[in-house]
């Protein structure tokens, strides 16, 4: 059994969109009594993620326990932010009796857990468990690795190279750390869709690991919490690609906060986004948009040429009622003037 006196801690990983966000205000509204602190760790500059989980805090979790982190991954800035973080988490009163760490999508979870041996906190901090969250319908078709075969005929030409994409590396991470998979929008996958995305994660897991599906972050708090896997003592059973390497940075990886008008219209901004994922193999784009006439501000979350949109508050009056949108992608799809042509600016 954890040691009681600790207080408990769930990493929660995943890649771009797989839907951590909508995973952890579900456990926010489900609790089962418990007080939550959430840690949320963003890609950008734009606090899209934070400023949703703010906005349907409850008692349980309050908006004080919220804290954002969009100054680079957390695992890479252990002095100076997530230490004093989890610090002030632990210093208020009363004490949090969980804390759950919401990754960057782009974030390799091992280094994060390889903080929590730091002596400041390791006497007073367990990691609970690792919680690996995966789109099925983005797994199923294959997009950590856009062609098997030529990855395997070079392989096999010329064992000394590694020709896995920089996207491979942080799905297999990521599996490789868990103790739990949820596989989300089994909608979205079908059966075929799941059996192969459960196929492929099975292939990448260091060990057996139990998959779940879920539907809009709907799942037994008592699944995700009170796991006691203590995964700060197992780091050997947690393999990365990056175990030999030391520190790991994010070079493969850019974003751009691009900064429009007020929009015309929805439906013209959502065909934007998705024509620009297309064109230059955009990753994620996430933010908000003003629309002519409307009085709500517009929520934009897209994954690839999937984008999600709703109207989730009204503007403040002290605001403008501008559109904000950060774009992830590769380092060498990102060209900020491009982008910005694309969405209309």
């Amino acid at each position: 059994m954890t040691d009681l006196s600790k207080l408990p801690v769930t990493v929660i990983t995943g890649f771009l969109g797989a839907g951590k966000t909508t995973l952890i205000r579900h456990l926010m509204q489900n609790a089962g009594g418990r007080r939550l602190a959430v840690v949320v760790n963003e890609f950008g500059d734009v606090g899209v993620d934070g400023d949703i989980l703010k906005s349907c805090a409850l008692p349980d979790c309050p908006a004080e326990n919220i804290v954002e982190l969009a100054n680079g991954c957390i695992c890479c800035t252990v002095a100076d932010d997530f230490i004093p973080t989890i610090e002030a988490l632990m210093a208020l009163d009363p004490r949090p009796d969980h804390i759950l760490i919401e990754t960057s999508g782009l974030a390799l979870p091992k280094p994060l857990l390889k903080a929590f041996d730091w002596p400041d906190i390791r006497a007073r901090i367990t990691v609970d468990g690792v919680i690996a969250v995966a789109d099925a319908e983005a797994v199923a078709a294959g997009r950590f690795a856009p062609n098997l075969a030529a990855v395997d005929a070079q392989r096999a030409a010329d064992d000394s190279l590694d020709h896995e994409t920089p996207l491979s590396e942080v799905f297999e991470d990521q599996i490789s750390c868990a103790d739990i998979v949820l596989l989300t929008k089994p909608d979205l996958a079908g059966p075929e869709g799941v059996a192969t995305a459960r196929a492929a994660i099975e292939a990448e897991a260091p060990r057996r690991l139990p998959v779940v599906e879920v539907t809009e972050g709907a799942v037994d708090v008592r699944v995700i919490l009170g796991i006691e896997a203590a995964a700060e003592d197992d780091l050997h059973a947690r393999p990365s690609h990056h175990d030999s390497a030391g520190d790991h940075d994010h070079d493969d990886f850019d974003s751009v906060v691009i900064e429009l008008p007020e929009q015309e219209d929805a439906a013209i901004l959502t065909g934007r986004i998705e024509a620009l994922a297309r064109s230059r193999n955009i990753l994620r784009v996430k933010g908000h948009a003003a629309v002519a006439g409307k009085p709500m501000r517009l929520l934009v979350q897209a994954v690839g040429a999937r984008v999600r949109h709703q109207y989730d508050r009204p503007w403040r009056a002290d605001e403008p009622r501008t559109t904000r949108l950060v774009v992830i992608a590769e380092h060498d799809d990102i060209d900020p003037a491009a982008i910005r042509a694309a969405l209309g600016g």
